[in-house]
């Protein structure tokens, strides 16, 4: 843990947003209105719509139903498993599906970015990516977006992939082309158990089959935010106590080869704890959940970190997002308590959760 770390008591004030009492979400985003979304990917509950919009106590199935109705992992027109959604600087609402439910290898048709007019509440653009971007072994897990770049802005995802390789996907939102950047470089991979071994709810995190040995977490780069100034992409594999950072302007220029583009990355050390979900607010400060900790931390542009909230009822503060109102929203999704962490036995305990915290401070806002 770096030297410049802090153990400060948690100076914010967990409050619950709304409880789900039957599948798991993961991503959470709130747009400028306040209308607050929310996603839950397909990983073996029932799930009526992997997106929905949380309306006078209720998810409502969003954009509508038939978006939330695949015909199959392929479909092109529907959602089949999203990971996270997005409101980004214009407040238009983004999808990132995985294609992916349960972990499947993809097929082209599945993985894609989606985006949704909120004034109309209709699909306006849909990015699909070819399968020399989205592997069959992807797993695309978060997105952020700078809207200054390019013609119409570039989206940045990260690819967290258990089984093979690990990396950032850019995409150039004007023309739909998307490309991968820091291909199964060592920051984007989770690290081995020499190096982290991780315990929550002071039990070993490890895979669990109920008829074999347990073995590490393999998931990498996952959790991800832009700086205030656009000028560096964060990201953190989900098994890893560490941060790292890279240069936008390399990421996003196709002329520099690939070592050019990993010199530009920095190990920002050691966080304290491992993290699912990353975010950046507008006075240069980052967010990073702390699912050994049940807690949210705070890293100041000095490198300095506080402990924002610590709170029994986060059991894995998963994703991230903040609201024009100057709260927090995060999610809590007992993750680890899964059946392949234990051993075939379901220990979730429903219901889920969504809390915020205030932070006094807006979201980051690269508009053109």
């Amino acid at each position: 843990m770096s030297d410049e770390l802090t153990t400060d008591e948690p100076c914010g004030r967990l409050e619950t947003v709304h409880t789900f009492p039957d599948a798991m979400p993961t991503g959470v985003t709130v747009s400028r209105q306040g209308r607050i979304f929310v996603n839950f990917p397909r990983w073996g509950d029932r799930v009526e719509a992997t997106v929905a919009e949380l309306v006078d106590g209720a998810c409502r199935p969003y954009p509508d139903q038939d978006w939330n109705t695949p015909a199959g992992n392929d479909d092109n027109g529907a959602f089949v498993s999203v990971q996270s959604v997005v409101v980004d600087p214009t407040d238009r609402l983004w999808a990132l599906d995985t294609g992916s439910p349960g972990f499947q290898p993809t097929r082209p048709g599945g993985p894609k970015l989606v985006c949704v007019d909120l004034d109309t509440d209709l699909v306006t653009r849909t990015v699909l990516f070819p399968a020399d971007v989205a592997l069959p072994t992807s797993y695309l897990n978060d997105v952020r977006f700078d809207l200054r770049r390019r013609s119409a802005g570039v989206a940045f995802l990260t690819d967290s992939s258990h089984s093979g390789p690990n990396g950032i996907v850019v995409v150039d939102l004007a023309s739909g082309s998307a490309w991968r950047r820091l291909h199964d470089h060592p920051s984007t991979k989770a690290e081995t158990p020499a190096t982290f071994r991780p315990l929550v709810e002071g039990r070993p995190f490890l895979v669990c089959p109920p008829d074999g040995p347990p073995s590490p977490v393999t998931m990498g780069a996952d959790g991800i935010a832009i700086s205030a100034d656009g000028s560096r992409l964060y990201y953190c594999p989900l098994a890893s106590r560490r941060l790292y950072s890279v240069s936008v302007d390399a990421l996003v220029d196709r002329s520099m080869d690939d070592a050019e583009v990993a010199a530009t990355v920095r190990d920002e050390g050691d966080k304290g704890s491992g993290s699912d979900g990353l975010e950046s607010d507008d006075a240069g400060r980052l967010y990073l959940t702390a699912y050994e900790q049940n807690a949210v931390l705070r890293r100041h542009p000095d490198g300095r970190y506080e402990t924002l909230v610590r709170d029994p009822r986060l059991l894995w503060p998963d994703t991230m997002s903040i609201g024009a109102d100057g709260y927090l929203y995060v999610t809590a999704n007992q993750l680890h308590r899964q059946p392949e962490y234990s051993g075939g036995v379901d220990r979730r305990r429903r219901p889920y959760a969504l809390f915020r915290v205030g932070v006094g401070a807006g979201p980051v806002a690269l508009l053109p």
